[in-house]
Parts: C-alpha cells; sequence; structure tokens
C-alpha cells in the first residue's frame, strides 16, 4: 500500500424493519462521524502512544436515508454525493487557498478539489490538511458503486460477504497495486469492502436472520487475525497502527463492524435510551448533524492548537497550571477548536441538506436567516 505522508512538522503547529435496498446505503453524515471521532487527536491520529483504531465502523452504509422511500437508485446516490461535496468545496477554498500563498503551483490534478475522485493534491507546507481526504475519496467511491455491489450482493449475500475479503489479501500476496492515486484507492476500497457489504447484509435482514453460533466465530475469527497480523508485522510497518497495515485493518475492521451490525440487526441493540437524556441526545444530534465538518476540519483545529498552546507559555498562570506539554491537553483544547469551526462552517452542511441553516440543529434558536 502507499504509504501516506507522515504527520506533522509541515503546518504551524429500536429494533427497525430493515432498509431495503439503496435507500439504506450510508448516510454520509454518519459514516464521517465515526472516523471523525476516532481520527481526531494530535498529528492527525490519537495522542501519542495510543495506537489508531479500525476505520471500518465509518466505512460502512447506515443511518436514516437522505432520499425518500421508493426513491430512484440515481436520486439517492445524489443525495448522498450532495450531502458530501459542498462542505469538501467550502473547505478546499481555504485550503487551496492557503497552499497558493506558501508557494504551491498547481496542475491539472487540481480537478480532484472538485470531484475527489482521487487524492486531492497539495504542497508539503499543507500536508496535514490534505492527506486525510482518502476517506471522503473512499467514501464517494463506495456510493458510486453502490448500485453494482447490491446487484452483487443480492446473488449471495453470505458467500459475496465472506469472499469480500479475498481483494485486500490479493493486493498482499499476489499483485501489489501502483504507488499512486489508482493504487491508493484499490488499497483502500479492498480494506473496507467487506464494511460496506456488512451495511447491506443489515439493511436486507441478512444479519438477522443468522445464528449467533455462525456469526460471533467467524467475527472473533477476524478480530484476532487482524490484532495477531498487526502486532506480527510491526517490524515491516515500523508501528501496529492499524492505518498502516491494511490487511490487518481489513480483518480487524470486518469483525468489529459485524459485531456491531449484528448486534443491531439481532438483537435490536442501539441507544435510544439518549432520548430521555436532553443534553446527551442534543449532542448526539449536533454531531450526527455536523458529522462531515466534523471530519473535514478537525485537522486543521489540531494544526491550529499547537500554535495557540505555545501562546499560553508566555501567560504565567497558565503555565504554572495548565499541562501545557500533555498531548492530551492539546487534544481538549482540539476540540474547542472544533467546536468553533462547528459553528463556523457547520451551516454549509445545512445548505447541502437543502435545510434552513442554523448554527447548531436540534434546538429552536439559533437560526440564520428569516
Amino acid at each position: 500500500m502507499p504509504d501516506r505522508p507522515p504527520p506533522g512538522g509541515r503546518l504551524p503547529r429500536v429494533r427497525d424493519r430493515p432498509r431495503r435496498g439503496l435507500h439504506g446505503l450510508g448516510d454520509v453524515p454518519d459514516a464521517v462521524a465515526v472516523a471523525a471521532v476516532r481520527g481526531c487527536g494530535p498529528g492527525g491520529g490519537q495522542p501519542e502512544g495510543v495506537p489508531g483504531g479500525p476505520d471500518g465502523p465509518g466505512v460502512r452504509p447506515s443511518g436514516a436515508p437522505s432520499a425518500p422511500a421508493g426513491a430512484p437508485r440515481s436520486q439517492v446516490i445524489r443525495s448522498r454525493v450532495r450531502r458530501l461535496l459542498p462542505p469538501f468545496w467550502f473547505r478546499g477554498v481555504s485550503v487551496v487557498a492557503a497552499m497558493l500563498v506558501h508557494g504551491w503551483m498547481p496542475g491539472r490534478q487540481i480537478v480532484y478539489w472538485v470531484v475527489p475522485l482521487g487524492d486531492p493534491p497539495g504542497n508539503a507546507w499543507g500536508e496535514q490538511a490534505w492527506e486525510i481526504l482518502w476517506y471522503l475519496r473512499t467514501h464517494l467511491w463506495f456510493v458510486l458503486l453502490s448500485p453494482l455491489l447490491l446487484r452483487v450482493f443480492r446473488l449471495a449475500p453470505v458467500p459475496v460477504l465472506l469472499a469480500s475479503l479475498v481483494p485486500v489479501l490479493a493486493f498482499r500476496f499476489v499483485w501489489q497495486p501502483p504507488d499512486d492515486r489508482l493504487g491508493a484507492a484499490l488499497w483502500d476500497l479492498a480494506t473496507f469492502l467487506c464494511c460496506w457489504l456488512l451495511g447491506f447484509a443489515r439493511q436486507e435482514g441478512v444479519l438477522a436472520r443468522l445464528k449467533p453460533a455462525a456469526v460471533v466465530p467467524l467475527a472473533l475469527a477476524a478480530l484476532a487475525c487482524g490484532g495477531w497480523y498487526a502486532f506480527t508485522h510491526q517490524a515491516e510497518y515500523g508501528t501496529y497502527d492499524l492505518d498502516e497495515n491494511p490487511l490487518a485493518q481489513a480483518f480487524w475492521s470486518a469483525g468489529f463492524v459485524t459485531l456491531l451490525m449484528y448486534a443491531k440487526a439481532r438483537f435490536g441493540t442501539d441507544f435510544a435510551c439518549l432520548v430521555r437524556l436532553r443534553r446527551l441526545d442534543r449532542l448526539v444530534t449536533v454531531f450526527n448533524a455536523r458529522a462531515v465538518t466534523i471530519y473535514l476540519w478537525h485537522e486543521i483545529a489540531l494544526i491550529l492548537a499547537v500554535p495557540l498552546i505555545d501562546r499560553f507559555w508566555d501567560v504565567p498562570a497558565f503555565e504554572a497550571y495548565l499541562p501545557l506539554d500533555s498531548q492530551w491537553f492539546m487534544f481538549g483544547v482540539g476540540w474547542v477548536l472544533i467546536a468553533v469551526f462547528v459553528l463556523l462552517c457547520g451551516w454549509v452542511e445545512d445548505v447541502a441538506a437543502r435545510k434552513q441553516p442554523r448554527l447548531l440543529p436540534g434546538g429552536g434558536a439559533a437560526r440564520m436567516g428569516p
């Protein structure tokens, strides 16, 4: 798998009836929220010493459909793409402008800042701002491929699901994709294919019909395989972080998402009880409605946390009483800045969803405009 640029040093620092077909495919905000929460840490990951977790829970079709039930497939796909691209464009304007100021000379590849079917280009100065966009590129490809994937899945759901890990095995042991944009896309599609199909399995009712004795051992075996491969290949990849090891990531994520989806489909496991906790329910509402914003801006927020904390050292009281040298403190400051970006930029998601723009969703007092 082509190495992604290393972070750091570049910038200042209730059981539902299964939804059928594409109307249940991934709600972009729900999917991106998982990856955003998992990935918000100093330097583009998590605080130092905490290994990267599975990205798979984010790469699966779930959540409420953003198109009416019975809508044509093309309308469903357009709805998903529309929810994703305007926030991406809004962020891209600022990132591209900043890189131009810092000497970037764009070529024809700048088109990927308009339609991110490949990794958007950039210079070393802005590396931390654009290197995380692989996730949006992968999600967009899965959305576009969903009609074909769903048709293949329906031919033989369980065999197709079991075979969905074959591509990543083939890429690891038989044929290595090229070290370019195409290769990076192929690696990520192969790595998270099983997770995407597991979403179909839940929505089509396949998981609910399977017995625990069949599902649980296979899921645990996948987890064990992923964990074993990550820890036994640290020398090759330089870490046991799943983000750097696609084969371990694929198996670990497949096992984790299988258990997550099966619990939801078979036992109706959910968080409906949160509705009774108003503040927590409001927080969940904000995360769901602003998840694309959180994902797109969290890295920039964490980058800006570094010079902000540097200024704190000039205040004697802050130096004496705050843990300014702790990465966990940086993590907390980053989340404060993420909240600022949600307030400043989150309204773009409302515009993309063709809703009235609001500073914060889920409340009646924060609307923008008449």
